[in-house]
């Protein structure tokens, strides 16, 4: 079996979600993490695992198949961490405290969670006990497919930059993105240790480490401009040392 483009997988997972009629609200679900008819389930199965329940520091991406999984953690008195769209102001911390009852759906949400919750600076991040992801297509073995643009690569490679310890990484999706194809992986690649579609929970034993860090060599400066995130943590981390 030849190895398909990521790019390939991604358009063919976007066309038989929309052809299928399997996607749900934003529409179309091309070139963004696709939301799915029976992400609430998927989320359920989050919800429900020891490593969940153990977990007081959640991050969780901030698009839209992923909103019941932010808001039952606002609701399970948990911490909250969203990045902001395309990292470009680091991270919102929201405190369930902060979140009066029956309004943690709204909290979730992204055109919302700026009133409920507040940024914060890298020197104040809290350690993060789970990792949660959004996926175009993803292999049962962990490997993973996203939009495009390297932002849950990078979140997790930055986190571990700052101290935090491997955490688990558990990606939402709809059982028809699940893939047996052969993804192509890059050593700044994320996999995930486990999988919850709307039928089912897999553990994916992955065989492929996760980022340790930043890989700096491959950060140019342009992207330091629009990710101010990049120079933060560059200062935070090896402007001291150096």
């Amino acid at each position: 079996m030849s190895k398909l483009t990521k790019q390939t997988i991604r358009e063919r997972t976007w066309r038989f979600l929309e052809e299928n009629k399997l996607g749900r609200f934003p529409f179309p679900l091309k070139n963004r993490i696709p939301n799915f008819k029976g992400a609430e389930k998927a989320s359920q199965f989050v919800t429900s695992m020891p490593e969940y329940k153990r977990a007081k520091v959640i991050k969780v991406n901030p698009d839209a198949p992923q909103l019941p999984i932010r808001a039952q953690i606002l609701r399970d008195g948990k911490i909250l961490l969203v990045p902001t769209p395309r990292l470009k102001a680091g991270f919102i911390l929201v405190e369930p405290d902060w979140v009066p009852s029956g309004e943690e759906r709204r909290a979730a949400s992204l055109s919302h969670i700026k009133s409920y919750g507040k940024g914060i600076p890298l020197s104040e991040m809290p350690q993060i006990d789970l990792f949660v992801v959004g996926s175009v297509a993803l292999n049962r073995d962990g490997r993973r497919v996203g939009k495009g643009e390297g932002f849950a690569d990078r979140e997790y490679a930055i986190i571990r930059e700052l101290g935090n310890p491997d955490v688990p990484v558990i990606g939402t999706i709809h059982s028809t993105q699940l893939t047996n194809e052969d993804i192509p992986k890059d050593p700044y690649d994320l996999t995930l240790d486990w999988i919850a579609t709307e039928t089912e929970l897999i553990q994916t034993n992955t065989p492929y480490k996760k980022p340790e860090g930043i890989q700096w060599e491959l950060v140019t400066e342009k992207e330091k401009e629009e990710m101010p995130v990049l120079k933060d943590i560059w200062e935070l981390t090896k402007g001291k040392g150096s």
